[in-house]
């Protein structure tokens, strides 16, 4: 490859580092050569102009999230594994932690989706505080399954063995029973890693989503303990720079829905507009109820959270601790006025006494 050639393949911001007069005139011939008369002055300096324009940004789309409805999760890890497939991200050895059936432990930058496993055993009668949607008031037995009646006639081949197995009642109407829910980045209203990036690196999409730009994320961690979920972290073995679900932002500019939510095989996992799905959030609850599931609730649809809600919330089977998602998760920024007023009060004080100390 020429000298020439290899000029010709440099940037226009390169360029004009190097050699600025060559850099004004080659863009003087490659105006003349399009508009066939001599480039003006101000043709020119839009020309150099032209490296730092931002384009216009994209038209505004009705805000998009996920319904996640527990009562219908079986811990397949499904969404896991179509999420790693579609965002190319790498596995992991699975480990035996010693408190659970489930392998992935926890979200992280390699991990944008974890189904949680949760065993409860002896859970009737105990006390709970209540939440939205939730009947519970003070402690409350499980309800017992009304017994089947149209059951046909089958000859019993052992006598001792019973019909109906122990412990094969369905989760809802058990003492024993598992929890599964599928967590996930929950793309707060307001996103508190949002307001804790110092460079810019987090924004908010067309789609209301919150959204990472991995070529500004300068890895500082900010973002990480700003998250009051635990969702965000960022990948110390690989690039140190900060990662989590992006809601397959990809997938909807193509108009289409989210890996995990196209895999999910209940349908446990709702992708959708957010009114909308609030809408099918409230009437499954009242399905819920009306069967007698009364301590079903649902978490992040109210706007107290975060003093917005959440756009990726769920439907629980239990107080919202159970699942390790905070009753009351804290927002960041509620604290900076606080902390700067006295901040101010703080160096006031010092001052006055050292113009004391110092003036006698």
């Amino acid at each position: 490859m020429s000298s020439e050639t290899a000029w010709e393949g440099s940037s226009l911001l390169t360029q004009r580092a190097l050699d600025p007069i060559a850099h004004v005139r080659r863009l003087r011939a490659r105006m003349a050569q399009r508009t066939g008369s001599q480039p003006t002055l101000i043709g020119l300096v839009q020309g150099m102009l032209e490296p730092l324009r931002k384009e216009s940004p994209p038209p505004s789309q009705p805000a998009m999230g996920f319904f996640t409805d527990t009562s219908l999760c079986i811990g397949c890890k499904a969404c896991e594994v179509a999420c790693k497939q579609w965002n190319q991200l790498p596995a992991q050895d699975p480990v035996w932690t010693g408190s659970s059936y489930d392998n992935t432990g926890e979200l992280s930058a390699i991990t944008w989706r974890h189904v949680q496993f949760i065993e409860e055993i002896g859970r009737a009668g105990r006390a709970t505080n209540g939440r939205e949607g939730s009947n519970k008031v003070g402690t409350s037995p499980a309800p017992t399954l009304p017994e089947y009646k149209s059951l046909p006639d089958i000859p019993i081949i052992h006598p001792d063995v019973p019909q109906t197995p122990p412990g094969t009642a369905l989760p809802f109407f058990n003492t024993e029973r598992w929890l599964m829910r599928s967590d996930v980045c929950k793309h707060c209203a307001n996103a508190p890693c949002q307001e804790a990036c110092p460079t810019g690196a987090i924004i908010r999409t067309e789609f209301d989503t919150v959204y990472v730009q991995q070529d500004i994320c300068n890895g500082c961690g900010y973002c990480v303990v700003a998250c009051p979920f635990g969702v965000i972290a960022r990948d110390d073995s690989g690039d140190h720079r900060a990662h989590k679900c992006t809601l397959c932002y990809d997938r909807l500019k193509d108009g289409l829905e989210p890996a995990c939510a196209k895999a999910c095989p209940t349908d446990s996992i709702v992708f959708g507009e957010v009114g909308q799905l609030k809408e099918q959030a409230h009437r499954r609850l009242g399905i819920l109820h009306e069967r007698g599931v009364s301590e079903a609730g649902l978490y992040g649809v109210d706007d107290h959270i975060l003093g917005g809600g959440l756009n990726s919330f769920f439907l629980l089977l239990d107080e919202p601790e159970v699942y390790n998602l905070p009753e009351n998760p804290p927002r960041p920024s509620n604290n900076v006025a606080p902390a700067s007023l006295w901040t101010i009060v703080a160096a006031l004080v010092l001052g006055l006494f050292g113009i004391l100390f110092f003036k006698e």
